[in-house]
């Protein structure tokens, strides 16, 4: 058994590796925690972590030029269905496309696109809004999904982003906050589990999500 962090270039490797290893301590997880830098290693692995910070574009070329990568991403989480969690950027390149600078295809394997924050807040009377968003925000839970079981409305996270999933399919919004407007926070489909937030750097609230990740069997 391994859990695979993929290493392309772009993402915050060290506070998700530590956070998961922490978690993994805290479940007994059976398994090794280990960073993937090629299509190989990543098709050994029985869960996959995709991190992403930074530009859309940037994070799907990083994918790119690691060869063949995204194929055993396909294999892997599409074909094989593992486990897959997609943390902020990893979560957005599930989309179709992303629309920072240039409009940039992503995997595709839920439908919607990366779209830009507005700065207008749509409640009335309310201050423009600060971009990008960041900070500590509730999170609500749209839908039943056992990695957020046992979280509330009392519940907050921690979100570093100037863009958001416009998902076409409602129903795979699994999780919102507010920023003015109602934001996707998590989003997912079988197998397939996306945070906006940051669970490594959401305290309780993301080493529990970390815990539930580690023990999902979708």
């Amino acid at each position: 058994m391994k859990l695979g962090i993929i290493d392309y270039g772009s993402g915050n490797l060290h506070s998700v590796e530590h956070a998961l290893l922490h978690a993994g301590n805290d479940v007994q997880y059976p398994c090794s925690i280990e960073r993937i830098t090629s299509a190989d290693a990543l098709r050994s692995c029985d869960q996959i972590v995709l991190p992403g910070v930074g530009h859309f574009s940037d994070c799907r070329d990083g994918l790119l030029a690691v060869d063949g990568m995204v194929d055993a991403l396909y294999e892997t989480a599409i074909t094989q269905a593992r486990p897959f969690l997609g943390i902020c950027v990893g979560m957005q390149l599930l989309a179709d496309e992303g629309h920072e600078g240039q409009v940039t295809p992503g995997l595709g394997w839920i439908g919607g696109s990366v779209r830009a924050l507005s700065r207008t807040s749509s409640q009335k009377g309310s201050p423009d809004l600060k971009i990008p968003h960041i900070g500590w925000n509730t999170l609500h839970v749209n839908k039943p999904h056992p990695i957020l079981s046992g979280f509330d409305d009392a519940t907050q996270v921690y979100f570093v982003h100037s863009y958001f999933f416009d998902a076409v399919v409602q129903d795979m919004v699994i999780a919102t906050t507010d920023y003015g407007t109602e934001v996707p926070a998590v989003v997912g489909r079988d197998n397939l589990f996306g945070t906006q937030f940051h669970p490594e750097k959401s305290q309780v609230a993301g080493q529990q999500i970390l815990r539930q990740f580690l023990l999902w069997r979708p």
